[in-house]
């Protein structure tokens, strides 16, 4: 391997070598029989993140991957079979056997799709890497052993729907957003939508009146009816200039239509009531609610002066650009939105965070396609913070700060939580991402470029940086339970201050996208 690949290799080694503490850490507290599966799955999916780097770098993949990182396949692959092992076992001690069930699928189909993406690396690298493949067939036969004896029929035919959705989608997707994503994060993104589409197709074939709670049905219909309308306009604007006021009046026309006519319904026949009155009702239940809602609306103006304010200095200097302070400005206005819904009303944070998903992505539609009358000063506005990772058509890095402050409250089972006080390191589940997030990765990043000096091998994240993000999300923690008094950590201070400093490692050697990562494996420990 040349000289060049070596030192490309340091950062995905000590990567790799984080992801691997942090399996172990998690199997040492919970250890069956699908341990044993993780433990096969990250061995193999170490050596073949290095096929998907070489075919990265020399041009081989089947589509085209974001260049800017490695393909980070090992930390992607770990993430959601570590998250259903982890829901199995709260759910188990909680003794909710639907939701034990669950994790184990969850666990299971996290597995399938890494060995698919595994699998195909695999076969188009030329020549065949013997030892990977029997690694790779030694995994494999681990995990379909493992299945076999512990999923009923019918639950290893939801995984194999989920891989259909996932292969399916990928091809559509990754063949219209080049350069969006890296192997890793298409794992995790389309495995996500891949899943999410999967239930509500369950839900929506096996409705029973009364059952489950509304709020969880609005993030299903929402994730696939804006998936739905990307595809459909791409589509559509392939065949049409979607500049014109002609396409613009289309836009917004089929919007009204699709959502009224289409996603409404739909939501209905999952709720059975009405999707708008309900919402409303909801929103406005308690007095609490209305003043959380007058709050946000005042965060999101402000938010919206940063980005005027940002845009006004380029207008006197075309080489302005904005600043790694304020860019991270975003972050402290999305702590101040999360800290309130997550002390005061968890499920009003749920709805908000799912609507302004939806908000997000359409904007990103109307920006992408320069629909009149805002796309056009969308794309001048945004193009002020784009950094390295928004090399594709999309600009993401905003929705993903979103959607991972969002991932600890939308993926943790509510009906496995412990009612009154809630106990041990477990008790800061919904934080995870505003610690790993909101306050780690936004601390390490101003310090980092203001006064750091001593870098982490191989990586331009400094010492500093990381050093002060761990003491920062300490202090965090002691401000939660200073003032949400439903947290009682117990003697869970040193796996706490363990998680927080693995997590804050691993966003100094990954080049996968932090705001989606860090979260998810942060709860992942803590849940643990």
């Amino acid at each position: 391997m040349p000289l060049t690949g070596t030192m490309l290799n340091k950062p995905v080694l000590l990567e790799s070598l984080i992801v691997f503490i942090i399996v172990l850490c998690v199997h040492m507290v919970v250890w069956d029989q699908y341990s044993w599966c993780a433990i096969a799955l990250a061995v193999q999916a170490f050596y073949v993140q290095f096929k998907w780097d070489r075919l990265l770098r020399l041009g081989g993949a089947v589509f085209q991957f974001r260049t800017t990182a490695n393909s980070g396949l090992l930390p992607a692959s770990m993430v959601i079979p570590l998250l259903g092992i982890v829901m199995k076992e709260r759910c188990k001690a909680a003794g909710i056997v639907y939701f034990e069930r669950f994790g184990i699928v969850v666990a299971s189909t996290g597995m399938v799709l890494a060995l698919f993406l595994s699998v195909i690396a695999v076969g188009i690298t030329r020549p065949v890497p013997t030892n990977t493949c029997i690694l790779s067939g030694i995994a494999g036969s681990i995990i379909l052993y493992t299945m076999k004896y512990s999923l009923t029929v019918s639950e290893v035919i939801e995984v194999l729907e989920v891989l259909l959705i996932f292969v399916y989608l990928s091809m559509i997707l990754l063949y219209l957003l080049p350069r969006c994503f890296t192997p890793g994060e298409a794992l995790l993104v389309l495995g996500g939508i891949s899943f999410i589409l999967k239930q509500l197709i369950k839900h929506s074939l096996n409705v029973i009146e009364g059952r489950g709670d509304p709020v969880d049905f609005v993030l299903l219909v929402a994730v696939a009816g804006v998936v739905l309308l990307g595809i459909f306009f791409t589509a559509l604007f392939f065949f049409m200039d979607s500049g014109t006021w002609t396409s613009s009046m289309f836009f917004h026309t089929m919007i009204a239509v699709l959502g009224l006519g289409v996603l409404m319904p739909w939501l209905y026949h999952l709720i059975r009531r009405n999707p708008l009155l309900w919402l409303l009702q909801f929103l406005v239940q308690t007095q609490t609610r209305v003043y959380l809602l007058v709050y946000w609306t005042l965060l999101a103006a402000s938010a919206c002066m940063v980005v005027l304010y940002q845009n006004s200095k380029r207008s006197e200097s075309k080489k302005h650009q904005a600043s790694t302070v304020a860019r991270k400005y975003f972050h402290f206005i999305v702590v101040a939105t999360y800290i309130p819904g997550l002390i005061y009303d968890h499920q009003l944070l749920y709805i908000a965070a799912v609507l302004c998903l939806v908000v997000f992505i359409l904007l990103e539609y109307i920006r992408y396609f320069r629909i009149k009358p805002f796309g056009q000063t969308l794309r001048h506005l945004l193009t002020l913070f784009l950094d390295e990772r928004d090399s594709g058509p999309l600009i993401l890095t905003h929705i993903y700060l979103l959607v991972g402050m969002s991932l600890p409250v939308w993926l943790f089972p509510r009906p496995c939580a412990p009612k009154g006080t809630l106990a041990g390191a477990g008790a800061l589940v919904p934080y995870s991402g505003v610690l790993a997030v909101g306050v780690g990765d936004t601390i390490a990043s101003i310090f980092g470029s203001t006064i750091g000096e001593i870098k982490w091998p191989g990586t331009k994240k400094t010492f500093e940086g990381t050093m002060t993000a761990i003491f920062a999300q300490i202090i965090a923690v002691a401000l939660i339970l200073i003032f949400d008094g439903r947290v009682n950590l117990n003697t869970s201070y040193a796996w706490i201050l363990g998680s927080i400093s693995l997590v804050s490692l691993l966003e100094a050697y990954t080049t996968q996208i932090d705001n989606l990562l860090l979260p998810l494996y942060l709860q992942i420990l803590l849940m643990a």
